[in-house]
């Protein structure tokens, strides 16, 4: 039997911690996959930011159309107005 080649030693030794790597990153994707409890807490936020989002935009178009006979009736009362102080002027 010889001794093995250092230089083929050392490659080997690499290649075994770049395998150990490997299937350490995959254990961790693995056990991500199968812990459920964190990823419903996961998607539960997600569409609670989502409801939000939505819900932000459905107050600010009730704003708008709140403010719109606020609008009307202003430009109303200004037309009013401006016709009763010409009618005042002319006579």
């Amino acid at each position: 039997m010889t001794a093995p080649d250092p230089a083929t030693a050392a490659e080997l030794q690499q290649e075994i911690e770049q395998t150990r790597e490997y299937l350490g990153q995959t254990v961790n994707e693995l056990a991500a996959k199968a812990d459920v409890k964190s990823r419903a807490r996961a998607k539960t936020a997600e569409v609670k930011g989502k409801a939000a989002d939505v819900s932000g935009q459905v107050r600010r178009s009730q704003v708008v159309q709140r403010r719109w006979p606020l609008a009307v009736a202003a430009a109303g009362v200004i037309l009013v107005a401006s016709i009763a102080v010409w009618k005042r002027r002319k006579t």
